[in-house]
């Protein structure tokens, strides 16, 4: 039965939804208001292992849910391995929210070694610290 759903959901969804995912999602929520932090401009960079040097893969700005991902990841629809960081300018979103941040930007470093898995990187914010985890 359980092969039968899983071929009905593939035709549903089609073959190829997985892959229009980006490989690299974000999500970010305020953890003061409670709501998702609209507007909050992500950087996505990839560390050169030779040169040391990060190199800026794309950026993207959070949506109404406070989701990125489809700009942030540009081309790219299979992750390499390596090192990557997403940074999140956290000083313009709490100024436009009326208030200041200790934390002007968080830099979140996460390292790939399976490329074709997804991944998504959340962050719950406030004005004075963070946290994040390997998301879903």
């Amino acid at each position: 039965a359980m092969e039968r759903v899983s071929t009905i959901a593939r035709h549903v969804v089609g073959p190829d939804a997985q892959q229009r995912r980006p490989p690299i999602t974000s999500h970010v929520l305020d953890q003061v208001s409670g709501k998702p932090a609209v507007g909050v401009k992500v950087v996505l960079e990839m560390l050169d292992p030779r040169s040391g040097q990060w190199r800026e893969l794309g950026s993207d700005v959070t949506n109404s849910d406070g989701r990125c991902g489809r700009q942030l990841v540009g081309a790219m629809t299979v992750a390499e391995k390596g090192t990557y960081k997403c940074t999140f300018d956290t000083a313009s979103y709490f100024a436009r929210m009326g208030g200041k941040c200790f934390y002007p930007f968080v830099p979140i470093i996460f390292v790939i070694e399976a490329p074709s898995e997804h991944y998504h990187i959340p962050l719950l914010l406030s004005p004075f610290g963070y946290s994040t985890y390997r998301g879903s």
